[in-house]
């Protein structure tokens, strides 16, 4: 096999191409050398498997064009992989705003393999006996707004024969094509289409006899047609299996073969009719077509284990008209099939089959109006008579499940789901929804009556395990059963969704009426068959969602909306608009206080819990959201807004931050595995976006001025969210945040709140918790006068065992860590820069770094000697955490004197009037200006 280009070369060459526009002059040289002598060796055909921007990348790196490689690279940063093709016949890459590109016709050229082609299923429905399937086709970055239709077609091909019928294909706007592209460059709205199959057409294809057709569509685009088959999507009507049995006996699964979408037709001679336990055994009854021998066996398989059973003529009943079929009957002893069932809550699936004579296998293929059961034959367990989404029989051993058979959407925004859950089962259970990557829980309330369930969700406000109610953040939320007393989720059991209701979804619904804004939609929907979840959908409408939208709505409405007279408005972004809290909510309550006459105006990404009545509420990316930035006076930040972003002349942009720096940042970091250039060098533009940058502390001050490239001012207030350990009502505040959590009385309080390890990520690449706490023990330990508050970072994904059993409160999702900092009697952090704020508290604090020298000498380094200046012990064992829990007065005796060091370093100002300088810093000069009090 030919070498690429890319095995050819080292990760520092590619490292150095990559962050190209930073890189130094002997840098460029080195990947100038390299990429000149690759292809003096091996020729021009080494950039053949390239795709069409990176052969133009290397291109100019061979030739030494330093001033065009940076703009590509540049370019290809804000939109990878996208282009332009400039013409019809001999198609050429041409880059955004680099058209005068000089390139050779043996650089540009587009081959076919250049311009791969998008066919995408997003619907399937019936009307009446007609199929009609939805979906979008494109060849990339050849977007055709204009939308002809002269050359697009559509077409099904028999998988064996090759025989082609074609389908009429109809043009329709599909906005989720430009969505989904993921790309800011093109639109391709006007690529939607729909196929539909008549009914005569589906007759015609069965009386074809069985066979495989898969549906293709085809698109004109340089030199000719391209054409694909079109793909499944996972979830959705598009994304399982349909069967439809016509009258003449056959069967069209509608379906997919390896994610290609396709219509199979069946003719099955033999079909199961019922499949029911009785009298401890399982009894079959096939039907066979007449004119068809009947097949001599079933057998049951799973692994090592097989079952058979002879299939035995039954008479027909007495005056049936049925003469279209025989009838046989297979019995399997349910002791015997269930002889090896695993314990606990594994599934044991089995896999039927018909045999005869001549030992060929057949499907066990499901007769119309099969009902499927389950059966329960020992203490947990079940024997579930399934079927899968071609409609075939399924037999499985499992845990005894939840099973929902009806649901409905109440005017009131709620989702009641009700179905079957024997007695003895659900006695000591509670039902969880379960986050699928996250794997943040709620504890949802549940009404058990006569083996059958009811759960009321409420998707904006759906109670915590601890804490209180806060809305479904985005992603899909799986429902189960747990013993009350589980320690983890190990043995939970899943809901389903009966077989016989899997058409009823997806069900879409409107949740309650939110708070300053319009209610946001959910969807029911299911994965793996019958696995039910709840997903909100996107707050954004379709005219503002995706990178393209985007796109368009920061170039064409900001700017228009930034041409229009400033309003007197505070716009608020905390965390990205995923929470409100920290100091931005801070500065809100003090203009609030003070009555200032302004609009509030928060933004939200997933649904803010606690929004106050005075504020407007706008989605992040939103039409209004741009409104707002583009026209408020006043905007105040804790993180970034976007390199897109400069303010204007009269508005105030104030950037509070969001934490002490004790790890790397910024600038500091290159060199290390966490660095970007990119980043690095885009950072003096990023600061000028903001007015003024808010320092906690001197510390800070210094670097963030250096690592952050910060030319404006600073002003050294302290952190307004710091502001809650010196105010007059923390006491007040704290009873509430105890009731709100429902903490017990009369227990030490110990707030655990780790960062994140870079290293330390999900096949998702989202952060996994890196848990080095022995919950178990420490609560075998402590659990009888202490609770643990686990606050995960927002970044850490993962599970926390022990919640809810009384020892550990899973708090991650608590609004505002600062309210926690006013319950805790203790910190555990690591690196955190909650160390810092927690100072203030004049509190011990624990340091577990079990990592320490990892983290400081590979992963990200800190800034000071950690082990010489922390404010409390540095504990690389659960056992000495535990320990050191136990001993807390010791502790505090011999860090007295560091502690003290340590908040005149780290929290000097801290009289908690940071608030009120803040605020008067960014009204100052303005038409809000404090009155002078000057004689």
């Amino acid at each position: 096999m030919a070498q690429s280009l890319a095995d050819l070369t080292s990760a520092g060459v590619q490292r150095i191409l990559r962050f190209f526009p930073e890189s130094s002059q002997a840098e460029r040289e080195e990947l100038r050398a390299t990429a000149r002598r690759l292809l003096d060796t091996h020729g021009e055909k080494v950039l053949t498997p390239l795709r069409p921007v990176e052969r133009v990348l290397w291109y100019l790196a061979s030739e030494g064009r330093a001033e065009d490689l940076v703009e590509v690279v540049r370019g290809q940063r804000r939109d990878p992989g996208v282009f332009l093709v400039a013409g019809a016949r001999r198609p050429r890459l041409v880059l955004p705003g680099l058209r005068s590109l000089a390139l050779p016709d043996r650089i540009a050229a587009l081959e076919r393999r250049d311009l791969p082609v998008t066919a995408q299923l997003t619907s399937v429905e019936w009307r009446g006996d007609d199929l009609v399937w939805g979906g979008y086709a494109f060849v990339a970055n050849l977007p055709r707004p204009s939308g002809r239709m002269i050359g697009r077609f559509a077409v099904l091909e028999h998988a064996d024969t090759g025989e082609r019928i074609r389908l009429r294909l109809r043009r329709t706007k599909n906005e989720e094509a430009t969505a989904a592209s993921g790309q800011a460059l093109h639109c391709y709205d006007r690529t939607g289409f729909e196929v539909v199959v008549p009914a005569r057409r589906l007759r015609e294809l069965a009386g074809r006899g069985a066979g495989q057709w898969f549906l293709s569509v085809g698109i004109p685009g340089p030199g000719g047609a391209y054409e694909t088959r079109v793909r499944q999507r996972e979830v959705g009507t598009a994304g399982h299996n349909q069967v439809r049995h016509l009258a003449d006996g056959s069967r069209l699964v509608v379906g997919f073969t390896k994610d290609a979408v396709g219509i199979t037709v069946q003719q099955p001679p033999v079909e199961v009719e019922s499949c029911t336990v009785v009298d401890g055994e399982l009894v079959l009854v096939a039907r066979v077509r007449s004119g068809h021998k009947a097949p001599t066996t079933v057998s049951v398989v799973e692994g090592e284990t097989r079952l058979d059973s002879p299939l035995t003529a039954l008479s027909a009943p007495s005056g049936s008209a049925d003469d279209a079929f025989r009838r046989y009957r297979a019995v399997f002893s349910l002791d015997r099939l269930t002889a090896d069932d695993p314990p606990g809550i594994k599934t044991r699936q089995f896999k039927v089959t018909f045999r005869g004579d001549e030992g060929r296998g057949q499907a066990a293929h499901l007769a119309e109006g099969f009902t499927t059961g389950r059966h329960r034959f020992a203490a947990g367990r079940e024997l579930a008579v399934h079927r899968d989404g071609p409609g075939r029989l399924v037999l499985a051993t499992r845990a005894v499940r939840a099973v929902v058979d009806a649901m409905t959407a109440t005017d009131a925004g709620e989702l009641v789901l009700t179905g079957a859950y024997p007695r003895e089962e659900a006695a000591g259970k509670k039902v969880i929804l379960r986050h699928g990557t996250r794997f943040e829980e709620k504890e949802l309330p549940v009404e058990m009556a006569d083996g059958r369930f009811t759960v009321r969700i409420d998707p904006e406000a759906a109670p915590q395990v601890h804490g209180p109610a806060l809305p479904l953040c985005p992603g899909r939320w799986y429902l189960f059963f747990r013993d009350v007393d589980a320690w983890d989720k190990s043995e939970d059991v899943p809901v389903t969704l009966r077989p016989e209701q899997v058409g009823e979804l997806p069900l879409r619904f409107n949740g309650p009426q939110g708070v300053g804004g319009p209610p946001r939609a959910f969807t029911v929907d299911r994965r793996n068959f019958d696995r039910i979840f709840i997903e909100p959908e996107r707050l954004l409408a379709p005219d503002e969602h995706g990178t393209y939208r985007q796109r368009i709505l920061r170039e064409a409405h900001f700017h228009k909306q930034r041409k229009l007279p400033l309003r007197d408005a505070v716009l608020y972004l905390s965390f990205g608009g995923k929470q409100f809290s920290d100091s931005p909510r801070f500065v809100y309550d003090e203009l609030v206080r003070r009555g200032v006459a302004v609009e509030h105006i928060w933004t939200q990404d997933e649904g803010l819990p606690e929004m106050p009545a005075e504020a407007r509420v706008v989605g992040w990316g939103s039409r209004a959201w741009y409104e707002a930035l583009a026209r408020s006076r006043y905007v105040v930040v804790n993180t970034p807004v976007g390199d897109w972003f400069v303010t204007r002349p009269g508005q105030k942009v104030v950037q509070t931050w969001h934490g002490t720096p004790l790890k790397k940042v910024g600038k500091d970091l290159l060199g290390s595995p966490q660095s970007s250039p990119a980043y690095i060098a885009g950072l003096p533009h990023s600061y000028r976006q903001f007015d003024f940058v808010v320092s906690p502390n001197a510390h800070t001050t210094e670097i963030m001025r250096r690592a952050y490239s910060i030319e404006g001012e600073m002003l050294e207030s302290g952190y307004p969210r710091n502001d809650i350990f010196h105010a007059a009502d923390r006491d007040i505040r704290a009873a509430r945040v105890r009731e709100q959590l429902g903490l017990p009385e009369g227990k030490k309080v110990v707030l655990y709140a780790p960062t994140w390890r870079e290293d330390q990520r999900h096949a998702s690449k989202l952060y996994k918790l890196d848990l080095r706490i022995d919950l178990a023990a420490a609560q075998a330990e402590l659990g009888h006068d202490h609770v643990l508050l686990f606050r995960k970072h927002s970044s850490v994904h993962g599970n926390v065992p022990g919640a809810g059993q009384g020892f550990v409160w899973d708090v991650t999702r608590y609004p505002d860590i600062a309210d926690l900092y006013l319950v805790a009697d203790v910190l555990i952090t690591d690196y955190s820069s909650a160390l810092f704020d927690f100072a203030h508290s004049d509190k011990p604090m624990l340091f577990f770094t079990y990592d320490l020298e990892h983290y400081r000498d590979t992963l990200r380094g800190l800034y000071f000697d950690f082990t010489t200046r922390a404010p409390g012990p540095l504990l690389e064992t659960s056992e000495e955490l535990v320990k050191a829990l136990r001993g807390l007065d010791a502790v505090e005796a011999e860090y007295r004197d560091k502690y003290t060091r340590f908040k005149k370093d780290f929290c000097e100002p801290r009289d908690g009037q940071a608030t009120a300088r803040v605020v008067d810093r960014m009204l100052a000069d303005g038409p809000h200006a404090p009155a002078s009090t000057g004689g």
